[in-house]
């Protein structure tokens, strides 16, 4: 059945609850149960829920726990309920997408209702200022000391609208309550990843969403596809190249996809994957042990995992060297090849996906310059100061394609190339014949991926239509179907900080037009204000994963590119 209704849930799932209300709410709390007699400070039991919340989770009975520890009126509880959940409502505003996101819905002809459960006046005084009203067919207030069941509530919301439950997604961020009900009536749910609730466990199959998401522009892209008959179990996406790109690309696919596969190059030199190449004569690991991380089933498992592999040793025999890069030569040790030490790896990981070598060839990458000159090996290739690249090609002209990586690219639905260095993470992988013939003859949507800002050493001064050109020179002329640029061009002070180490903005010029290309723009750039897993070498301007997947799959499911800040 086609998806006609969406139920949102209020709370950390259309703004900052957590962050904006949660806060002032244990303040208040404290200060009602000191002035009411608890023998502390108001900041020690301020404190204290934050401690125990993160201890046990935001299910534990936080006041109950601390009126024992104290050994204090029990009718403290009472009164720090009161003054935890009183009207009092103040700062807050809609996420940046959660506007332009149920517009979008509802040009689509989607039945949009409001579902939100607690006290009725608070949560209608949030729902007031957060200007929500306009945009739903129904809200409901369901006041949680004299409502109904939230699972009669929807029973009685979807009834009277006519519509059945397989027709319609819950979208809220609690696995147990409001996610939990509406997948045991046989709805799709969609679980909003903020606030206290993200890192819930689950405890049963029915605690389990059918998809996760960290931001509401994400909705459409699901819902449609969905509409396709293209959910995860059936949408097939495949990444090629390596370095930074692909494992940003694979981590933001997860949403979409449960058949993801990495197509990776294998011609990396440099630092501590080009000493084992050397010493070990194995293929270098660096590029798929990130493409391991990023696939790993959960974004906490996947940070830990990024921590561990990613060290690297300071001192001693083994400075320099990153842990991932040892584990990965352990396991080729072991298993007798490279092939193979991937696929145990990729059991011991759990990922959600394939990681696949474009070659098992040891073959490197080399370059011609404009000058004339011939420069071998990835590091070379992209070394700052020299001439720039007129050519490059494999040291081995007959590197044979991986197998199952042409079977995968011929299996796929989307293949997506890019982003990443130009020359030492994509076009490496064109220049393996089987690869680049796979490609030509796929039936999938094949889509390119520009970078944000040019790479010192490789991409000095290119423009868009440069880099088009290049991919178009190795993968052959009306392949790519597709090509995604960044049209958010970073504030000054943040495009200062890179162009100090040479790389400038790609910026769009007149040669794209004239190229009988189908370009579609998005706003790529990610968050640096926020904590970032840098995959490559150099610290250069990234794309955010979310959005990137979610501009990909939007133009294979022939969606607008959404309105976000």
């Amino acid at each position: 059945m086609k998806v006609k209704a969406v139920i949102f849930d209020l709370d950390d799932t259309l703004y900052d609850c957590t962050g904006s209300l949660i806060e002032a709410s244990r303040r208040r709390a404290a200060k009602s149960m000191v002035e009411a007699g608890l023998p502390c400070t108001e900041d020690e039991a301020y404190q204290l829920q934050k401690e125990l919340a993160e201890k046990h989770g935001p299910y534990h009975p936080v006041f109950n726990e601390i009126v024992n520890r104290f050994h204090a009126d029990p009718k403290l509880v009472s009164t720090a309920y009161k003054a935890y959940n009183s009207s009092e409502v103040v700062g807050i505003k809609p996420f940046s997408d959660v506007i332009p996101t149920l517009k979008e819905l509802r040009e689509r002809d989607y039945k949009l209702f409001l579902l939100t459960v607690g006290v009725h006046e608070r949560q209608e005084k949030k729902i007031n200022i957060l200007g929500l009203k306009a945009y739903f067919d129904e809200i409901i207030v369901n006041d949680q000391e004299i409502g109904l069941l939230t699972e009669d509530c929807i029973r009685d919301l979807l009834g009277r609208h006519n519509i059945n439950f397989k027709e319609a997604v819950m979208v809220g961020d609690r696995a147990r309550d409001e996610l939990r009900i509406a997948k045991s009536l046989s709805m799709i749910t969609i679980q909003m990843l903020h606030g206290r609730f993200k890192n819930e466990p689950a405890v049963n199959e029915c605690d389990r969403p059918d998809y996760k998401v960290k931001r509401i522009f994400q909705i459409p892209t699901i819902l449609q596809l969905r509409n396709m008959d293209k959910t995860p179990d059936k949408l097939k996406i495949l990444a090629i190249g390596g370095g930074t790109g692909l494992p940003i690309m694979l981590e933001g696919s997860k949403t979409y996809s449960k058949h993801l596969t990495a197509v990776v190059t294998v011609t990396d030199s440099g630092r501590s994957s080009g000493v084992l190449r050397e010493e070990y004569g194995m293929l270098p690991p660096g590029d798929a042990r990130n493409c391991l991380v990023a696939l790993s089933e959960t974004e906490e498992q996947e940070r830990e995992l990024y921590q561990l592999f990613q060290y690297r040793f300071n001192r001693g025999s083994l400075d320099g060297m990153s842990l991932g890069n040892l584990l990965m030569t352990a396991l080729t040790d072991i298993t007798g090849s490279f092939e193979q030490a991937i696929k145990k790896a990729s059991k011991i990981l759990n990922i959600r996906g394939k990681v696949l070598p474009s070659t098992l060839k040891n073959t490197h990458i080399c370059a011609e310059l404009e000058d004339g000159t011939y420069v071998e090996e990835e590091f070379n290739v992209r070394a700052l100061g020299k001439a720039p690249i007129k050519n490059v090609f494999l040291k081995a002209s007959d590197a044979a394609s991986y197998p199952e990586a042409v079977d995968e690219i011929q299996k796929a639905d989307i293949i997506v190339i890019g982003p990443g260095s130009l020359y030492t993470s994509v076009i490496t992988n064109l220049l393996v014949p089987g690869i680049r013939n796979a490609i030509r003859s796929s039936k999938a949507t094949k889509i390119y991926v520009c970078n944000i800002v040019t790479q010192p050493g490789q991409t000095d001064h290119y423009k868009i239509s440069d880099h088009i050109k290049a991919v178009i020179k190795y993968l052959g002329d009306d392949v790519l179907d597709y090509v995604i640029i960044n049209s958010n061009i970073p504030r000054k002070d943040i495009l200062e900080r890179y162009q100090k180490e040479g790389a400038d903005p790609v910026l769009i010029d007149g040669g794209v037009y004239n190229m009988n290309i189908n370009v579609k723009k998005a706003d790529l750039v990610e968050d640096i204000d926020q904590r970032r897993i840098l995959w490559e070498k150099q610290d250069l301007l990234r794309h955010d994963p979310d959005k990137l997947a979610d501009s990909v799959c939007r133009v294979y499911a022939n969606l607008p590119m959404p309105s976000i800040t």
